[in-house]
């Protein structure tokens, strides 16, 4: 056996900014250094930062990525970390001759480098191109078909790109072929709940099917809709849990491994890869130091306890909004704060995420507001410390009724529309990011209101139904004096506990409930998430316990929605399917569940 200490530089990187991304490499690559690493490795488009989109399509950016490489590799040699490889992620292209149809402009390529001595050691890219859920890579890159296998201190490292370790054929599918020690995987995999468990299986089980140990490098930080979670893992050839880091935040994980040592005789070639599609894949080999190093005292293990399911989803609302304020350049943040559940707990987010200092609540009561709204608000303010003022809109309702007539529906959405005004005019005038409170529950079944309540930059709660706004509130005050790391040390628990146990109301018309128009949230969120989520047709949603004349009434409410939702600002998705690159269905759209015969 052979021993190697690697590296996972679990990082935070922007996208576009190839410059400061570049300076993470060389810093977290010196700390690897510090600690002894032989190996560094980086995730999936480090240098780009991920998803790039149609930036891929864009020849200036990709030759942009190329020349940064190429920078860093002798920036790594001139600060003197030539010696250490470095393994990662960046947006490249096949050289081709000609524009071939149904191709991706200029050929981009999700890419992976080995840098060493300053210079590129070798390239390879992606095999699989996912075209699900969130991911549109085929629209945007041509896949790899190589498997690159160096040799280092004696031990074959072969490398591989996220999708490629979960789809069966191309590179990870010859990595027992080629005889490798260590497969290393670089990765941007966004976080959904429960997926933490399904990518650890995933990571045994391709250990066990290449037959040996394998890193598993993912990218942390938020990107608009998506959060990436970390959550790095290196597991031996059996399968076995050998070293994890910790989740929603940056991570050096250092481990040494005891892995074969190479075969001297091992040669490169091409391996059908995939039978289906005829896939061929090239073994690229590489040596950079062929002999195994002398025995060296081993680091512990580090194992970082992974976080419960409530946990998980709250770190991924922090974090998305954390760095979809200051990636976007904003300083501070407005919420329009009802006394209501939503906009209490989306205040409590964003004062995890930024700190109180940099959290404005406004305060709009009308004439319908119960007096126990405005004081269960200012409760709040006085737990969290966050900056306040009250804007009574009654004046400005009258004003606008004084010239124009407005009755039912009509009337009650005015006054959201007038606090949507207020808001944006201090952000306007203060430069504050408006956070939208709506959640997945409303904006599944229309409960809102265009212009008014659906205004703003960024949504935090987007994808929580009702119900999960209820349970993270709870565990939040739970938490009060937490060491999570993604949470604000409040001396008490940070939300009222009459705001909890309210019923929910939109308080736009007297005595007005959120039960007078929808079911109980009890009934309607598994509904929503069968319907939304898993896309069950009105037939399976009936046999699956769902009332029947429920299932109709709740089917023609989301659909008739889809208009709403368009207009509706991003927000960090948590579940497997949110209203944004997840979910995408005609506005315009005369298809209806049929009814039973």
């Amino acid at each position: 056996m052979a021993q190697l200490r690697i590296a996972l530089a679990q990082v935070n990187p922007t996208v576009g900014d190839l410059g400061g991304n570049a300076d993470l490499i060389v810093a977290w690559s010196r700390r690897a250094a510090e600690a002894g690493a032989h190996l560094v490795a980086f995730p999936e488009m480090m240098l780009t930062g991920y998803p790039i989109e149609d930036l891929a399509l864009r020849a200036s950016f990709v030759q942009a990525s190329q020349r940064a490489l190429e920078q860093v590799a002798r920036r790594l040699a001139d600060e003197g970390l030539g010696d250490l490889p470095v393994v990662t992620g960046y947006v490249d292209r096949r050289a081709v001759s000609l524009v071939r149809t149904g191709q991706p402009a200029g050929s981009p390529l999700d890419a992976a480098a080995w840098l060493h001595g300053g210079e590129v050691l070798v390239r390879s890219a992606k095999h699989h191109l996912p075209n699900y859920g969130v991911f549109d890579e085929s629209r945007v890159f041509v896949r790899g078909d190589r498997l690159p296998v160096v040799r280092l201190h004696g031990v074959d490292v072969a490398t591989a790109v996220c999708e490629d370790l979960w789809q069966d054929g191309g590179p990870v599918s010859v990595t027992d072929t080629a005889g490798a020690g260590l497969l290393l995987v670089l990765n941007a995999s966004p976080y959904e709940r429960n997926k933490d468990d399904v990518r650890l299986e995933l990571c045994a089980r391709r250990a066990r099917e290449a037959g040996c140990a394998l890193a598993y490098v993912n990218m942390v930080g938020g990107q608009d809709e998506l959060v990436f979670d970390g959550d790095s893992v290196i597991v031996g050839a059996d399968g076995d849990l050998l070293a994890r880091a910790p989740q929603f935040t940056e991570h050096l994980l250092v481990a040494d491994l005891a892995v074969p040592a190479a075969d001297p005789a091992a040669r490169p070639g091409r391996v059908p890869a995939d039978a289906l599609d005829g896939t061929t894949i090239t073994i690229d080999r590489r040596v950079l130091s062929p002999d195994p190093l002398p025995a060296y005292p081993v680091r512990p293990q580090e194992l970082a306890e992974p976080l419960d399911d409530l946990a998980e989803v709250y770190g991924a609302l922090v974090l998305g909004t954390r760095d979809y304020v200051r990636k976007n350049g904003f300083r501070s943040v407005l919420v329009g704060l009802s006394g209501g559940i939503d906009s209490a707990l989306v205040t409590t987010i964003a004062a995890d995420a930024l700190g109180p200092d940099n959290v404005h609540v406004v305060m709009l009561p009308s004439r319908y507001s119960s007096e126990h709204s405005v004081s269960d608000a200012e409760e709040l303010v006085k737990r969290q410390g966050v900056h306040a003022r009250i804007v009574p809109i009654r004046g400005m309702v009258d004003a606008f009724e004084a010239e124009v007539e407005l009755h039912g529906l009509a009337a009650e959405n005015l006054q959201a529309r007038i606090r949507a005004t207020v808001w944006m005019g201090l952000s306007n005038e203060h430069g504050h990011l408006v956070l939208t409170g709506g959640n997945k529950s409303e904006l599944a079944t229309g409960y809102s209101t265009l212009y008014g309540d659906s205004a703003g930059g960024f949504a935090p709660i987007k994808d929580l139904v009702k119900t999960l706004v209820w349970d993270l509130s709870r565990w939040r005050n739970g938490r009060a004096g937490s060491d999570l790391p993604f949470l604000h040390p409040f001396t008490g628990p940070p939300i009222p506990e009459a705001i909890i146990a309210k019923e929910p109301s939109a308080e736009l018309s007297p005595g007005q409930r959120d039960s007078d128009s929808l079911p109980p949230y009890e009934v309607l969120d598994p509904l929503l998430t069968d319907y939304v989520e898993r896309d069950l047709g009105r037939d399976a949603l009936i046999a699956a316990g769902h009332d029947p004349a429920l299932v109709e009434r709740v089917i023609r409410l989301v659909d008739l929605a889809e208009y709403k939702r368009r207009q509706y600002p991003p927000g960090p998705k948590v579940t497997s399917k949110n209203f944004g690159r997840d979910r995408r269905v005609p506005i315009t759209n005369r298809w209806r569940e049929p009814a039973a015969d």
